[in-house]
């Protein structure tokens, strides 16, 4: 469906009933990268209303001309909530790009947000000032990989620290489609201004709801050690650094990564009294 907002209109998709729960997808895919990991998760956790969104340029969202940057994309994401959740509290998740917004989004609306999750989240606009590891692979499938065209290996490979057959299924299934769908010219010119014209480190007030940050010890395009730079703002947060992860960490660490957001479910019900 679609939440038109006059100068641009919002492709969403929602699931279940509850507490709401916004869920942004990173970087050029869509949507289907956060309910690819994020719907397995809710399978046996009733009570949770769940909206994901495609940003604009990406999945079924038009990048309208005005949408000049990281500003814009922001204040698309703030209306968007404020029109299919006019009141009240709700959790935000996102992954890489989609974490750069969330932070903006807690520090704009602090009352209304009663949690966060990150994955793999972009902290560092600027990718020279990104502290990251060396590209590595830890696990690959030879066989497997030799049954897979050029075309798709030059998809895959580029990320995929672990290379093997449900890698790239999922890899297929969740982020390639999205990726096939956006639209270049338009996050060029997004990439461009990338960075917030008031950066997130210009936040006053810790954030002291549920939080948790989870990042891959060979995750070469965010990495992890930026996030120190702000834990101390975020009171409640767990950070977990897990290995045999890149930036694909939801789909490469998978079990964890399940085991790991139920339970910062458990700490946001258990802060809202949801239980």
């Amino acid at each position: 469906m679609y939440c038109n907002l006059g100068n641009v209109s919002v492709y969403y998709e929602t699931y279940g009933e509850g507490f709401p729960i916004v869920l942004i997808h990173g970087f050029t895919p869509d949507h289907r990268l956060m309910t690819g990991c994020m719907e397995p998760v809710f399978e046996n956790q009733p009570g949770w209303h769940r909206i994901y969104l495609d940003l604009p340029g990406m999945g079924q969202t038009k990048g309208e001309d005005w949408i000049q940057g990281s500003d814009q994309m922001l204040e698309v994401v703030e209306r968007f909530i404020d029109n299919v959740l006019p009141e009240g509290k709700y959790v935000l998740a996102g992954e890489s790009y989609g974490g750069y917004l969330i932070r903006a989004l807690a520090a704009k609306q602090p009352e209304r947000v009663a949690g966060m999750l990150f994955i793999c989240p972009l902290i560092e606009a600027n990718p020279d000032l990104r502290i990251l590891p060396e590209r590595r692979v830890i696990a690959e499938d030879q066989e497997f990989l030799s049954t897979l065209t050029v075309d798709q290996m030059s998809r895959f490979a580029p990320l995929a620290v672990v290379q093997d057959q449900y890698n790239f299924e999922r890899f297929e299934k969740e982020i390639l489609p999205g990726l096939h769908a956006a639209d270049p010219v338009f996050l060029q010119k997004i990439r461009e201004r990338y960075a917030f014209s008031v950066p997130n480190e210009k936040e006053t007030q810790p954030f002291d709801k549920p939080v948790l940050f989870l990042t891959g010890r060979q995750d070469h395009v965010t990495g992890y050690q930026n996030v120190w730079s702000i834990l101390e703002q975020y009171p409640r947060a767990s950070f977990a650094v897990l290995d045999r992860a890149g930036h694909n960490l939801q789909i490469e660490q998978s079990g964890l990564f399940t085991a790991m957001v139920k339970e910062w479910l458990h700490r946001v019900a258990e802060s809202e009294n949801l239980q």
